[in-house]
Formats: structure tokens, C-alpha cells, sequence
């Protein structure tokens, strides 16, 4: 097997930051996948089982699903069981080195194994502790399981569906709860360190998903609720009409948003151009930004009406020179060749050391001074680095091995010593 040994980026932002990663499935994952795309070393702490985003497929060989494979380029890996006094000792060695601890094991679990943020202080004072769970800990649901299926719903999701159009409520079919708190961690992991350059000290965090979705959702849709008496219902009136969707074509689809009233102007004068502008222009309910947000459905009808009469070759070049906002409807497979994405390295090609060609994707920001890496380290196998890295934490050969027939810990097969 080859050693794909993670080295930290010189030019990255977060280049010498070193992050002890206890975090599984996706949420966790995807931030700290993110810390790792800006430079930082990242130490992915997996059960002996591993983390179980590896037995999700499709993928090639066992325990490399493809969403780990995605959530998890560029970090290394260490199979411990924390049950074990001296699996979790090789932990608290471990954070002793490290700048950041990110755990999506509820607090009360972590709190059991020792690894809540005093034990780990005692260690290492400077060390930032951040927790990624279900609800704020100061709640009467401080200790409850959630998965973003869970959050979805009790954040509004599924009602929000239906309400938009859904035959029935439905979750949106993305892991949206976790990564919209991923990047919450994220934000909360970067605004830590930069405190910790101005006190020295360390601190402990709470990043939780109910919350943070919460203010999500309620940001578009407490609408008329906002107000004490309220001023109207829930819903952002744009966003839940069921006309805000792709819009049908002579031949195909297309995504059209006619938005402020410099579009409106542009669009109506391309449409009376070939004769369907039909008064549009002079109708009052197209008149203000306010006039079609209380007209929306009957805007976007019309709007629909109007664009069934081209296809979608003749209504990209209408727009385009109308400089009216609009892209194709693509789909994920679209999204592998598209040339914007290409053209940035965004997207690009690699070859994983056992799972072959793969699409990998790149940082989506861009830097002027501190670039992160284009590419990263293909994700590990399962214990692929524990030698290494309890070698790292002051352990010996001797010890290593001791630790390995206690099954305090584990190593891939082949791994390098």
C-alpha cells in the first residue's frame, strides 16, 4: 500500500494548524475536509469498524464509499477504540500536539470516553475544542440524537415542501442540515484560532445543527411572523410559489430570474422585439419590485407562458444580449464536464493509489497570498497511518506493537512502518 503521507501546505492559510479530527459520516467530515482544502493537517481519529460514510456505495473496494472518499482527501488516519484506557490515552497524546479537537459525538458520550473539553484542557490548555452536536447544551434537548434526516424536519423542511408544491412533505434531497453546520464548525474553528493569537488561550465550542438550521430556515421564511403581532404568515412568498422552477422551453428547460427592474426593462424590451411583449411593460403588477413580489405567481406564469414560444438555443442568445440572468438546468453529470468548473480547476482528474481515476474537487475559493492546495492527498485507508502517527505522539516501536494485540488501536494491512 502506498503511503500517502499528508503534508501541510506552506501558502495555505491555515498551513501549521493541526487538527485532531473525531468526527464521522458527514457533517463533521466535510468540515474538516474544508480545514484541510485551506492547508491545515488534519488527523481523522476512526473507530476499528471506521468511519461508516466507507461502507456507503457505490465504490470499487470495500471501506472506500464514495462520499468518504470526497469528505476525506488529505487527511490521515488512525483506527483507535476510545473505550480502551489506552486507545483513549493515544488520543490525549495525540491532542497534546494538536491546535484543534472536532467531535460529532454527542458531549454526553464524549464526556464518558474522557475526551470532553476539561479532560482535554488538563492536556493542553491552548487546544480549542469544538463540539458538533444535535442541539445547544443549555436546552431540554442537550442530549438527544440527531441526523439530518431529524433536523430537516424539526427545522421545517418537509413542511416547507409541501407547502412549495410536494405531494406530500419530503426532505430536500441533499445532507443539507450537516453541511450548512459544517460550515458553521468551520467558521467557528477559524474565528478560535484567530482569539487564541490574541489571548493564548484555547476554549470550547458548541456547534449545534437544530440551531443552526433554525436560523437558516428562519432567515427566508419567518416572513410575517417576525412581528409582535404578526404582520402575516409564514413563507418567503418567492421562494414557495409553485412557478419558481425551471422554466419549460420549445425544446428543453432553462433557469431564468428576471429580478430587479433594470432586468424587467431589458427583458421587455427583447420580447417586444419579436412581437410578445403584449403590454407587459405598461402592467402595474410588473411595475416595482414590491408590485411582483405581491403578484409572484402570477409573474412567473407569465413569464412561463413566455418562454414556452423559443427554444432554449434562441432564448440563451435573447437573454445573453438582453444581459438578463439565466443558466442551464444541469444535472450532477453535467456538472463533470462543465467548462466553468473545469477551467478553474475546480473540478479535475486523479488517480487514487487503490481506488484508480476519480473526479476530485479543489477549494472553491481563491487566494491572493496564502493560496490553499489544488489538490490534496487521496483519502486514506482505514488505520492507514496509525504507525505513523503514534510514532509521532512519543510512542515506540515496542509500544506501538503492544497497543496493536490489546486492540487499543489498529493498522491497515501493509501499511509502512
Amino acid at each position: 500500500m502506498t503511503d500517502n503521507t499528508h503534508s501541510t501546505s506552506p501558502t495555505g492559510p491555515l498551513a501549521g494548524v493541526r487538527i485532531l479530527d473525531l468526527t464521522s459520516v458527514i457533517m463533521g467530515p466535510f468540515a474538516t475536509q474544508i480545514l484541510a482544502q485551506l492547508g491545515a493537517e488534519v488527523i481523522k481519529v476512526e473507530t476499528p469498524d471506521g468511519d461508516n460514510m466507507r461502507h456507503v456505495g457505490p465504490m470499487r473496494h470495500p471501506g472506500m464509499g464514495h462520499i468518504f472518499l470526497h469528505a476525506n482527501a488529505g487527511k490521515r488516519s488512525i483506527a483507535l477504540d476510545l473505550k480502551h484506557p489506552e486507545g483513549r490515552e493515544a488520543a490525549l497524546r495525540l491532542a497534546e500536539r494538536c491546535d484543534v479537537l472536532i467531535s460529532n459525538v454527542r458531549p454526553q458520550a464524549l464526556a464518558r470516553l474522557g475526551l470532553d473539553p476539561a479532560s482535554v484542557a488538563a492536556r493542553n490548555p491552548r487546544l480549542i475544542h469544538v463540539s458538533c452536536c444535535g442541539f445547544d447544551q443549555e436546552g431540554p434537548d442537550a442530549a438527544r440524537p440527531a441526523y439530518d434526516d431529524l433536523i430537516q424536519g424539526a427545522t421545517g423542511i418537509p413542511w416547507l415542501m409541501q407547502r412549495y408544491g410536494a405531494p406530500e412533505p419530503a426532505y430536500a434531497p441533499t445532507t443539507l442540515s450537516d453541511r450548512v453546520t459544517g460550515l458553521h464548525a468551520v467558521y467557528a474553528v477559524t474565528a478560535a484560532l484567530y482569539a487564541r493569537e490574541k489571548t493564548g488561550q484555547g476554549q470550547a465550542i458548541v456547534v449545534p445543527m437544530f440551531e443552526a438550521m433554525a436560523q437558516f430556515i428562519l432567515g427566508d421564511h419567518m416572513a410575517g411572523l417576525t412581528f409582535e403581532p404578526p404582520q402575516g404568515e409564514a413563507g418567503y412568498a418567492r421562494l414557495l410559489t409553485t412557478h419558481r422552477k425551471p422554466y419549460a422551453t420549445a425544446d428543453g428547460m432553462l433557469c431564468v430570474l428576471i429580478y430587479n427592474d433594470k432586468h424587467w426593462r431589458s427583458f421587455f424590451a427583447a420580447i417586444g422585439e419579436i412581437g410578445e411583449a403584449q403590454g407587459l411593460a405598461q402592467d402595474p403588477r410588473f411595475a416595482t419590485h414590491g408590485a411582483r413580489a405581491a403578484n409572484i405567481d402570477a409573474v412567473y406564469a407569465e413569464v412561463a407562458r413566455i418562454l414556452r414560444t423559443r427554444t432554449t438555443a434562441q432564448w440563451q442568445a435573447l437573454l445573453d444580449a438582453a444581459d438578463v440572468p439565466h443558466m442551464p438546468m444541469n444535472s450532477p453529470a453535467d456538472l463533470l464536464t462543465n467548462p466553468q468548473l473545469r477551467a478553474t480547476g475546480f473540478l479535475h482528474d486523479s488517480v487514487h493509489p487503490t481506488e484508480g481515476p476519480m473526479h476530485a474537487m479543489a477549494h472553491p475559493t481563491r487566494w491572493s497570498a496564502t493560496p490553499p492546495p489544488r489538490t490534496l492527498a487521496p483519502a486514506p485507508q482505514l488505520g492507514q497511518h496509525t504507525r505513523a502517527l503514534l510514532a509521532e505522539a512519543g510512542y515506540t516501536p515496542t509500544q506501538i506493537d503492544a497497543l496493536l494485540a490489546q486492540n487499543a488501536c489498529h493498522a491497515a494491512t501493509g501499511e509502512p512502518a
